[in-house]
């Protein structure tokens, strides 16, 4: 279904973000000049409906209060969702300034819809009211939810306090929003060009190939390198031109910094060291109006976590136990650099990845790009599917829904019946303007409409990897390296936690009213699937010869798995930990500077092995906790970690009776009491509910090598 929800005036009767319905949007036709229009007529019709709920006449019932309310906001925010998908796959100038001119309304719609008492007052009496007893579980659980969000949203704020909350809102989102795009320009900002090929040594022919065909694409003679991550990274694995390691890393580790003019051709205007402050300080001032002695208080309050102490006290614990781990690692690979590579003088950062390359190369006599050469993105998606068959019941096919850029593949999920229960899109490759890094997105959730129909979700998966490349003139089919493999099992893993779900109340279907730190739980487990035989056996392909996945090889990269894991989960602690002291224990009213980064470094130089240089400005570009939705959340992948190590281990577990992991009958289960319950009851039941005890840590610890 494509038509308007609503009765549009002759102006907006083509505006492709209002046409689309409940359907999917032509995400092709949609151009900047649409958004305000679209956005500022949806706005109008949400806020009927809000004065609509609010109306002393309106019965404070699910029919007459939460299903029209809901039908009114999920438009409004799924048209702007489609504007703020384009904004982070699609950006131009454009299409950003009219995202940014809307931005700042829409966040004040939805701060008034958390402070509106008349609303609070409504969905109290129909918490208290016999009918709430007659409501179903989810139903229930979005009562409950919304309750606790009105609280969280300053519903119970004075009259005198709300304006200054709402401006509070209004400014983050505005900051969140600029942090995202300094850090998107910084990278789109530099390119380096080399002229000698010499110059080049070491690095793959792929990564040859595909410099060649940016410096082309930008009209220029020779190899051009960036800093988006796939063009990044292979210089730092294996140029063995030091000198051009040094000029990339020295670019990548100042983005949006004060120093970035002066290693990275950037702007000081792109410098987010005063938009991290005025965030933190917003934050703080924010918790501290609701009522919490910090902001990570306040973040715990949807969470599983109960303590800002606890959280503290976990991550310390971890880093206390990964430390010596992470010591054993740095040694090896410093006496190794010293004896095999020549570096007499010790490490630089930006030796760092190539000689753990070297080394993991002479010890396990296998290189990355060798593996790569056996992961066309075809086979392995083809791979992935069937992991996902065989588990949870259900089948994959190629769809055609309408895309934004051709690159872009859309798959349906069906049940074995043949029923559509979910679409999904894959976004694969790195270009100009797509911001970095991988991410799963809701583009429609389930849920029961009105008449009894159910809408069926829709997902985005989006990855960051190399794009194919010409090669004399051929397109070489797109090769990804095994930690491409695991990012997009794992945005697979989110994926179906929003596509399986069985949950009909939009508010806790799907990721919906997931504890934000239990909601990496189904993607950090998909990740263990990447370190089976028998599933990489089925889903690999050299490039050139077709053979599959030697085994002396899948022996090798086994063994290799947990090769630097001491340094890698050190590392991810002390980013956890930074993100958590800088929301519990940072003074932002009084910091001026360099502070945030001083806490960055004064927890470094506590925790971590490896110093941290002078020049990194690494905090200036953490995207996950100043525009991502991980401030005081970055824990959150540790801790998922224990409940999704917890959980594979069923599947070990069950392979030892079967012979496989891929054991259907377990995949149920999963798939029952984790995917499809959604957010409609708390995680730790669900867990529970499928594990039938309390989670525990040895089994992280065990497949993590730590223990």
């Amino acid at each position: 279904m494509t038509t308007s929800l609503f009765a549009l005036p002759p102006a907006l009767q083509n505006n492709p973000l209002l046409t689309f319905g409940r359907g999917i949007a032509a995400y092709s036709e949609v151009k900047p000049e649409h958004i305000a229009p679209a956005i500022q007529f949806l706005l109008g019709h949400a806020q009927t409906a809000v004065d609509a709920a609010t109306d002393p006449k309106t019965p404070s019932s699910w029919d007459a209060l939460a299903e029209p309310l809901e039908d009114a906001t999920e438009a409004l925010g799924r048209s702007w969702g489609v504007i703020s998908h384009l904004n982070s796959v699609a950006d131009t100038p454009e299409l950003r300034a009219a995202y940014g001119e809307m931005l700042p309304e829409v966040t004040a719609f939805f701060s008034s819809l958390g402070q509106n008492l008349a609303l609070y007052k409504k969905f109290k009496e129909l918490k208290n009211s016999p009918d709430f007893a007659k409501l179903n579980r989810a139903q229930q659980k979005v009562i409950e939810n919304s309750l606790r969000d009105f609280r969280l949203g300053g519903a119970e704020l004075s009259d005198a306090d709300k304006p200054r909350f709402s401006t509070i809102q209004d400014e983050q989102a505005i900051l969140g929003k600029a942090f995202s795009d300094h850090v998107l320009d910084a990278t789109d900002g530099f390119v380096h060009l080399v002229t000698n090929k010499a110059d080049l040594a070491g690095l793959p022919e792929d990564a040859i190939a595909a410099a060649a065909d940016t410096a082309q694409q930008k009209h220029l003679e020779g190899w051009a390198f960036t800093l988006h991550f796939p063009s990044y990274y292979p210089v730092m694995q294996y140029s063995e031109n030091r000198e051009l390691r040094r000029l990339m890393y020295q670019a990548y580790v100042t983005r949006s910094s004060d120093l970035a003019p002066e290693y990275g051709k950037g702007k000081l205007a792109w410098d987010n060291a005063q938009n991290m402050l005025d965030q933190l300080r917003l934050r703080d001032e924010e918790a501290r109006m609701l009522g919490f002695a910090n902001y990570a208080a306040l973040s715990l309050a949807p969470k599983m976590a109960n303590t800002v102490d606890e959280v503290d006290l976990f991550l310390t614990n971890f880093a206390i136990k990964s430390k010596p781990f992470a010591q054993k690692d740095w040694q090896e690979l410093c006496e190794y650099a010293k004896a095999e590579l020549g570096f007499i003088d010790g490490l630089e950062p930006w030796d760092i990845p190539f000689a753990a390359e070297r080394l993991k190369q002479a010890r396990y006599s296998f290189s990355e790009n060798e593996l790569k050469q056996y992961f066309p993105l075809p086979k392995v998606l083809n791979g992935l599917f069937q992991v996902i068959q065989t588990l949870f019941g259900v089948k994959i096919e190629a769809a055609d829904l309408p895309t934004w850029h051709a690159d872009v593949q859309s798959f349906a999920v069906k049940d074995l019946a043949g029923k559509i229960r979910a679409y999904f899109y894959l976004d694969p490759y790195a270009r100009p303007g797509k911001r970095g890094g991988a991410w799963m997105d809701d583009a429609r959730g389930r849920r029961e409409l009105a008449n009894g129909e159910i809408q069926i979700p829709i997902a985005y998966l989006v990855c960051n990897f190399a794009p194919p490349v010409k090669v004399d003139g051929v397109l070489r089919q797109p090769t990804i390296t095994h930690d491409d493999v695991i990012t997009l099992f794992h945005e697979s893993g989110h994926g179906l936690h929003h596509l399986l779900t069985q949950v009909s109340a939009l508010g806790v279907s799907g990721i919906n009213g997931v504890e934000w730190d239990a909601v990496e739980l189904p993607s950090q487990f998909m990740e263990n699937f990447c370190w089976e035989w028998e599933v990489l056996e089925k889903m690999t392909a050299h490039a050139q010869t077709g053979k599959p996945l030697p085994r002396e090889l899948f022996e090798k990269i086994l063994a290799a798995k947990n090769f630097q894991n001491g340094l890698a989960t050190l590392r991810q602690i002390v980013m956890s930990l930074t993100d958590w002291r800088l929301h519990s224990r940072f003074d932002a009213k009084a910091a001026k500077g360099h502070a945030v980064l001083d806490v960055s470094r004064n927890i470094a130089d506590q925790y971590n092995i490896i110093p941290q240089p002078e020049i990194s400005r690494w905090i200036n570009s953490f995207s996950h906790i100043f525009a991502g939705g991980y401030a005081a959340g970055y824990y959150s992948y540790k801790w998922a970690e224990v409940l999704s190590a917890d959980a594979y281990s069923a599947f070990e577990e069950a392979a030892k009776l079967t012979g496989s992991v891929l054991d259907a009958k377990t995949g149920t289960r999963y798939r029952e009491e984790i995917l499809e319950v959604g957010g409609s009851r708390p995680a730790a039941e669900s867990f529970k509910a499928f594990r039938g005890r309390e989670p525990s840590i040895d089994a992280l610890l065990r497949h993590g090598g730590l223990a």
